[in-house]
């Protein structure tokens, strides 16, 4: 019984990740100004993780 309940929700699964992946390729092409920012935004986010470990850092240092 355990066996058959377990085997129902991969099968849900594997449903709901075919119909995700099918979506997913019907999705439009990010327009280019679209893409810029995002890759700006990555590099932002990746300037202030690097900014935030600095602090962290000097924060360490200055603590007894």
């Amino acid at each position: 019984m355990e066996a058959d309940r377990i085997e129902l929700a991969v099968q849900r699964i594997e449903a709901a990740l075919a119909r995700i992946a099918a979506v997913s390729e019907q999705a439009p092409a990010l327009p280019p100004s679209v893409a810029s920012l995002i890759e700006q935004h990555d590099a932002l986010r990746g300037t202030v993780a690097e900014a935030l470990a600095d602090l962290d850092g000097l924060i360490g240092r200055l603590e007894p």
